[in-house]
């Protein structure tokens, strides 16, 4: 008999009581621990963010040394985790802590089979070391998150620091909910580099994340290089909201954004925006324009005035050279073709494009994804389709998009008013936008993705993603304080049974997140709803 979700948000609070009495009861750590007279005690098994889908605490806490390895066995992939590892704790702890094949205790990453998927992990911890046991990389780096959060904040930091390094005793056993647990990055109102990029994906893969999605081009910049066509980028890449330089990603950029990311199991999904948000690639080419004359570039905000000409050959000789370039570039199974907005093309000619631009994705060997007007149209087999409505949108364009989700399509959750992380907290924020309504924390994450859309099977959602758009974005210290603190939020739908979502509980091990992003220098906006530790 399923137990009613109370009950088991109850058992998880239990679990988290347990976990502090047990570390509380334990007076001796391990060898070289400080005496229980310190105080000093090891974060909680179940306070980390993402909750875990299962935490029984137990036993003594293992304390991290000089002496401590990182064992690895034989297997590549367990070895370039565990120099991630080591890249994270060496500079704060000082330890040299080498990775290695062999040896007894320390710290263990371990492939083997059972019952994690792809990206699940167990983590057992005592004494004698930490072992993390995962069937594919992916689970081994997303429980070394889950290990990085059991340390003490300090272990963030870039000088070495003080100690002790405890990680609490017992067992974590943990899965994500959802395959799909993204965060779009919008790179097209305002150019960010790709050190910039880099520095967001290593903010999103601490919260176990596993697409990146990057927006491309839109009506004030086109990001990427395309050889076929290119002033796309040489021309189309000039500007941004403001009239700023803009930029581009060269090929080889955007390869090394994808290696990064990879490097911390995100999958970089691409979008090209269109058939509207194309002002960048009409003012790059006149023949993409139906009379042949090409607007101005472009630095405002406004949207849905741009449109491809539908009628054109050459409109689809343009996407074709596009995708199959983008789609080269990417490893990845996704492409998404954007389409929300044509306000500027009609219905029967939005038809027409989705009907003639989808079977490109799928000849260059990828997986549509789209915003959720693609329901307007008729999605490709396999497709997901994007909901970025808001809780008031009309009942008539939520069932269009139930109607999709019951014939195939899959849906990736996005709602503007939950998750668009430009959305200001309240009035008094300095950056972001407002039009779908202020989104403090609670409101941010106090909704259930598999319960969101009425009509929509729970067994369609794919999973949450949030956006973050830049028209009043222009550098990464802006990027953080409107992602932080509501993308981990989002990390926790996404990846945390329904069992434990409980606003209290979460504000709770929100709020102990907050030393560690000062460590990590990330500025973030200190809501008055979580109580924050003083500075």
């Amino acid at each position: 008999m399923p137990i009613p979700k109370g009950a088991r948000v109850r058992r998880h609070r239990l679990h988290l009581l347990g976990s502090l009495l047990l570390v509380a009861a334990a007076g001796v750590f391990t060898s070289g621990a400080a005496p229980a007279s310190t105080a000093v005690q090891p974060t909680p098994l179940g306070q980390v963010i993402p909750a875990p889908a299962s935490v029984t605490p137990g036993g003594a806490p293992y304390r991290i040394t000089g002496d401590t390895r990182i064992r690895v066995g034989d297997s590549r992939e367990a070895h370039r985790v565990g120099e991630y590892l080591a890249d994270v704790l060496r500079p704060s702890t000082g330890y040299p802590l080498p990775v290695t094949e062999r040896g007894a205790g320390g710290i263990r990453l371990r492939l083997a089979q059972g019952p994690y998927g792809a990206e699940g992990y167990r983590l057992d911890s005592g004494r004698g070391g930490v072992t993390i046991t995962a069937a594919g990389p992916a689970g081994l780096f997303h429980g070394v998150q889950t290990l990085r959060q059991l340390l003490p904040a300090a272990v963030e930091r870039d000088t070495v620091q003080p100690g002790p390094w405890l990680v609490a005793g017992g067992t974590v056993r943990d899965i994500p909910r959802y395959p799909w647990r993204g965060a779009m990055l919008d790179v097209s109102r305002h150019f960010f580099t790709v050190d910039e990029v880099k520095r967001y994906v290593d903010r999103l893969a601490l919260y176990k994340f596993n697409k990146l999605h990057l927006h491309l081009s839109d009506d004030q910049g086109w990001r990427i290089a395309i050889d076929s066509w290119p002033r796309l980028a040489t021309h189309g890449g000039s500007t941004e909201v403001g009239g700023g330089p803009g930029g581009f990603y060269t090929k080889d950029d955007y390869r090394e954004i994808v290696r990064y990311a990879a490097s911390r199991h995100l999958e970089v999904v691409p979008e090209i925006d269109m058939p509207g948000h194309t002002n960048a690639a009409l003012a790059s080419y006149a023949d993409l324009n139906c009379d042949g004359v090409a607007p101005p570039l472009y630095t405002g905000t406004a949207v849905g005035f741009s449109s491809l000409c539908v009628g054109k050959e050459v409109t689809y000789d343009f996407v074709d050279d596009v995708i199959r370039e983008l789609a080269a570039l990417t490893p990845g199974r996704y492409l998404h073709i954007g389409g929300d907005e044509a306000h500027s093309t009609s219905h029967a000619d939005y038809v027409t494009f989705m009907d003639r631009v989808q079977p490109v994705v799928a000849k260059y060997g990828k997986t549509v994804v789209g915003w959720h007007q693609l329901t307007g149209a008729t999605p490709a087999e396999g497709a997901l389709a994007q909901y970025w409505g808001l809780d008031g949108t009309g009942a008539e364009e939520k069932a269009r998009v139930a109607k999709a989700a019951r014939n195939g399509t899959g849906i990736v959750l996005s709602p503007a008013d939950r998750i668009y992380l430009d959305m200001k907290y309240d009035r008094t924020t300095p950056l972001g936008l407002s039009w779908a309504g202020y989104v403090e924390v609670k409101r941010s994450y106090d909704w259930d993705p598999g319960a969101y859309l009425p009509g929509v099977p729970e067994d369609a959602v794919r999973g949450v993603e949030a956006p973050l758009w830049t028209e009043t974005l222009e550098n990464p210290a802006h990027l953080d304080h409107m992602a932080f603190p509501r993308l981990p939020g989002v990390a926790e739908l996404g990846w945390s049974p329904a069992a434990t979502h409980d606003w209290e509980d979460y504000r709770t091990r929100l709020a102990a997140q907050g030393p560690r992003w000062d460590a990590l220098g990330i500025g973030y906006h200190r809501s008055p709803q979580v109580d924050w530790p003083a500075q």
